[in-house]
């Protein structure tokens, strides 16, 4: 039976170049040999998975990373066409492919322009070639020109690019020199990301002698980008996004809406009727998994989200957008007004933290900057009482 039920896929390649200093993503350099077994394995993935969705329209599909455009045209069209066969795919289906400025792009992004591939996401990650070189990262600020100028030649006019904010040395002068290189570009997309220093990576074992911008100053470098990004005719979404009209990241906002998709591959993550789980982060033992059919073992802290945890979930993700919530559906979905469960916000209203209008509750540019704060005191995550 057809129903408008709609799903995402997430599909991840842990492959890469080289790492990065910063990444602690699950992803390292490999072989062709592991490459290729990999590809087969993700494939009967997908394919097993079929049948748990078949009340659903694929809608949205996210190839990430990594690298995925290390495996190059040939086997991405070979796993995108493993989801048509098994999946009912939307005519109008978003298709993105992650992709680094240091792939060898001959070829490559034509291929993925007729097996349907609609939007592109280049890393960037910063215009100075002295900050790409202390972050780790291969390419140069001339790589990316040209990948973007190949992606264009091929047909692509959707393209997203990531920067960081708070990269070890970076100034505001420096990131006005990346915004101003983006605004060249004329972007549909920009993600504008505050670096991290996870622990397990290079950054973490170097991070006494990093020369790391102070939370203030990151904190004045949104503000910056903001500014600069809103004037050029971007809309800030979403707190680490910015958009043309019409061209925000469907996908994502899958996540920050809570609707549900399943993830292919070491550590990705699902969220499937009202289940939250995950894959274990290790390649070689996903692959022997799939090999031998023992796809169980590809499932752990599988979690049934009561309702408690949905409406936390709902307003933690939901808040993170600049529309914010919407007062009668968050009614409709919990059953209660939201200022009954969480409180008065006038004082937030009147500080200039927050917005309720037009039947929503949102965080405004100011606020976004504290909803961390704002968010703890709302959430517990706690199980009912």
């Amino acid at each position: 039976m057809m129903t408008t039920n709609t799903l995402g896929l997430y599909l991840h390649v842990p492959f890469c170049a080289a790492k990065c200093r910063y990444c602690d993503f699950h992803s390292a350099p490999a072989g062709a040999e592991l490459r290729v077994a990999y590809v087969t394995a993700l494939c009967r993935h997908i394919a097993f998975m079929a049948k748990r969705a078949e009340g659903y329209t694929v809608d949205t599909l996210y190839i990430g990373g990594g690298t995925p455009t290390l495996l190059g045209a040939k086997p991405l069209v070979g796993i995108l066409d493993t989801v048509r066969k098994h999946y009912r795919v939307a005519a109008d289906a978003e298709i993105t492919v992650e992709c680094n400025p240091v792939t060898n792009a001959a070829g490559l992004f034509e291929g993925l322009r007729a097996a349907g591939v609609n939007r592109l996401s280049i890393g960037l990650q910063s215009a100075i070639d002295a900050e790409l070189s202390l972050l780790g990262r291969a390419h140069t600020r001339t790589d990316f020109e040209r990948t973007l100028a190949a992606a264009r030649a091929a047909g692509f006019d959707n393209i997203s690019a990531d920067i960081m904010l708070g990269i070890p040395d970076q100034t505001r002068e420096s990131l006005g020199e990346t915004l101003d290189f983006l605004l060249g570009a004329d972007l549909s997309h920009i993600s504008a990301y505050c670096l991290r220093v996870e622990e397990g990576t290079p950054f973490f074992r170097m991070r006494d002698t990093l020369a790391l911008p102070t939370d203030d100053t990151v904190a004045d470098m949104q503000e910056q980008a903001a500014a600069i990004l809103k004037k050029a005719g971007y809309t800030h979404y979403e707190v680490s996004n910015y958009a043309r009209a019409g061209r925000e990241s469907r996908h994502n906002l899958r996540y920050w809406k809570c609707a549900p998709y399943l993830g292919f591959g070491p550590a990705a993550h699902s969220y499937f009727e009202g289940v939250r789980f995950a894959a274990p982060r290790h390649t070689a033992g996903y692959i022997d998994a799939v090999t031998a059919g023992d796809f169980d073992r590809l499932v752990i802290d599988a979690a049934v989200i009561t309702p408690h945890e949905a409406r936390e979930e709902y307003v933690m993700l939901g808040m993170r957008l600049f529309a914010g919530v919407d007062e009668q559906e968050f009614a409709a979905r919990f059953g209660a007004a939201f200022t009954d469960i969480y409180g008065t916000i006038d004082h937030y209203v009147a500080a200039g933290l927050l917005t309720r209008e037009n039947g929503r509750i949102a965080f405004t540019e100011r606020g976004m900057l504290v909803s961390n704060a704002i968010l703890s005191e709302w959430l517990d995550f706690g199980e009912d009482t």
